[in-house]
């Protein structure tokens, strides 16, 4: 058995290990803890990469179809626990995997200090993100939801304040109501068809009939309600503008990736289901206009934002509408230009909220509330030999380097050129465009509406971002120049260089985009591929 058969797992494995390990060491220890989670995340990012060389055909012994099963146990698909690594899964986990790289990186400033446990519950929230990806059955979907949710329990209320808790606990109570629904869902399903492996549901679905159809797609629907809630989903996303906005910046940069945990499973279950004719809770039917609204939710939150904080979760929110909307549009037209958005969208979101914060230092008033919560919290490490303010070791020209960073994070949520955001809401709205004109008479009102909310949610950025860099930069009367360490620095300008770089190689990721899409709209190789895989041969490609 060659080595890399055992790729597919590994993104599961290497947090859970180094989680588990953490929780061994004392917390004083902070050095080891903090060693030993960089070098996890630089194992699951060099993993993630060479999972997309193998999906996309970019490496040699690429898999046949761009797909892997691997089976734990070397149990059958049916009746074991099955990893299933595509085009799809690898995208995701590279961009989690980057993601959570330059924010533990950011947090290891001063960040990781301010609570117990940053470290562990970190891992524990990769692993969890990275198995919803992985996984092919509906329980272990659910499993990873819970561990995932169950670690951002722990992160969103890392630190102190009293807005903190109270946005924490609504976070918390929302989600344990779709992860019921969830539940719920999930019974249903299984004792309708008798499987949860998602490609064999697929198979058993379409055999159903009569009264059985009828429950099975009841039970859709309540799956897809509970996805599209952990999505941030209009009307029950109020949510996330305050958990988002109150949390501590690392955390909630790498929240930027959790609503996309949400659309990757509608987008995931609802392929899988396109042949047996999909229920509404996967199609057009509901994912389109929830889509839109969303997105007409956050484009009214962005011009009524005053916090840049506030303004930064709206725009999560309007990423999500924007994916929700055009994902609900028949066909693979519009799904390559939504994951290039997709992605182009989670990094400059990442990106922003942790730049915010050290824009935030610029104010004298902010920093001596910092510096003032930090002795009273005890934030000095004694074992480091150095002191844990905002100074820190400056890097040159701080305030050039921040209002450069603001702009480029505000080129790409906004969708302005040059950048990997103009481009990718040009292609989704060229594809639009492309899809009026080809669609049936009833869908090319659903392409323009699209077309003109997108439009509309891009003028509302350009309008916030502009009001929030004014007010950042040139409405301070006392304002001081911060010293930001390269920690701090380091990671924004690198997810920064990425959006470049997506707009600089955006023809073959595009491309390989454009293949992720026709696969996920001809399932019939993924279904195949995993229930044809036999136990002697676990992992092999």
């Amino acid at each position: 058995m060659i080595w890399w058969s055992h790729l597919p797992v590994l993104p599961i494995i290497v947090p859970l290990v180094a989680g588990a390990a953490m929780l061994l060491l004392k917390d004083t220890r902070r050095r080891a803890r903090l060693a030993l989670g960089l070098a996890s995340a630089l194992i699951q990012l060099l993993v993630a990469v060479q999972l997309l060389r193998l999906a996309a055909g970019w490496a040699p012994h690429s898999w046949p179809g761009g797909i892997s099963v691997y089976l734990l146990g070397d149990w059958p698909a049916q009746a074991g626990i099955v990893i299933v690594a595509d085009r799809l899964a690898a995208v995701m986990l590279t961009l989690c995997a980057l993601l959570g790289c330059t924010t533990l990186i950011y947090a290891s400033a001063r960040w990781d200090r301010e609570g117990a446990h940053f470290h562990p519950l970190f891992q524990f929230l990769m692993m969890g993100i990275n198995g919803a990806f992985l996984t092919g059955d509906l329980f272990n979907l659910f499993v990873f939801f819970e561990v995932l949710l169950a670690a951002s329990y722990g992160l969103v209320l890392h630190g102190s304040g009293q807005a903190r808790v109270t946005a924490g606990l609504h976070y918390i109570a929302i989600n344990l109501l779709a992860s019921f629904i969830l539940l719920v869902a999930i019974a249903l399903i299984y004792g309708v068809t008798g499987t949860l492996n998602m490609a064999d549901m697929a198979v058993v679905a379409g055999r159903l009939t009569g009264a059985d159809r009828h429950l099975f797609e009841a039970a859709a629907a309540m799956l897809g309600v509970a996805f599209l809630i952990k999505a941030g989903a209009w009307p029950l996303n109020f949510w996330l503008p305050a958990a988002y906005g109150e949390a501590c910046a690392p955390v909630a940069a790498v929240f930027a990736i959790m609503t996309k945990v949400g659309v990757y499973a509608l987008l995931r279950i609802g392929s899988l289901l396109l042949p047996t004719g999909a229920p509404a809770a996967f199609g057009g039917a509901w994912m389109f206009p929830a889509g839109l609204l969303t997105l007409l939710f956050g484009m009214f939150g962005l011009l009524a934002a005053h916090r840049s904080e506030r303004i930064a979760a709206y725009c999560i929110i309007v990423s999500s509408g924007t994916l929700l909307a055009a994902l609900g549009m028949p066909g693979v037209t519009l799904t390559g230009p939504a994951l290039f958005y997709l992605v182009s969208s989670v990094l400059a979101t990442g990106a922003f909220f942790m730049l915010i914060e050290m824009i935030g230092r610029t104010q004298s008033f902010g920093a001596e509330m910092l510096a003032t919560s930090q002795e009273a919290f005890g934030l000095e490490d004694p074992a480091s030999g150095r002191s844990d303010d905002v100074v820190g070791v400056a890097i040159p020209a701080a305030m050039a380097f921040l209002g450069l960073a603001f702009m480029g994070c505000a080129l790409v949520i906004a969708g302005l050129p040059p950048l990997s955001g103009f481009l990718a809401k040009f292609s989704l709205l060229s594809a639009a465009l492309q899809f009026s004109a080809s669609a049936p008479q009833e869908f090319p009102v659903d392409a323009w509406l699209l077309l003109g909310a997108v439009l509309a949610s891009s003028l509302a950025a350009i309008i916030a971002l502009g009001r929030a860099g004014m007010h950042m930069f040139w409405n301070q009367e006392d304002t001081v120049v911060p010293r930001l360490r390269v920690s701090e620095a380091a990671p924004v300008a690198i997810l920064l260089a990425a959006c470049i770089a997506l707009a600089v190689w955006a023809g073959p990721v595009q491309r390989m985009l454009d293949d992720t899409a026709t696969s996920l709209d001809q399932p019939a190789a993924y279904i195949d591929a995993v229930l044809t895989q036999a136990s002697a041969h676990r992992g092999s490609p």
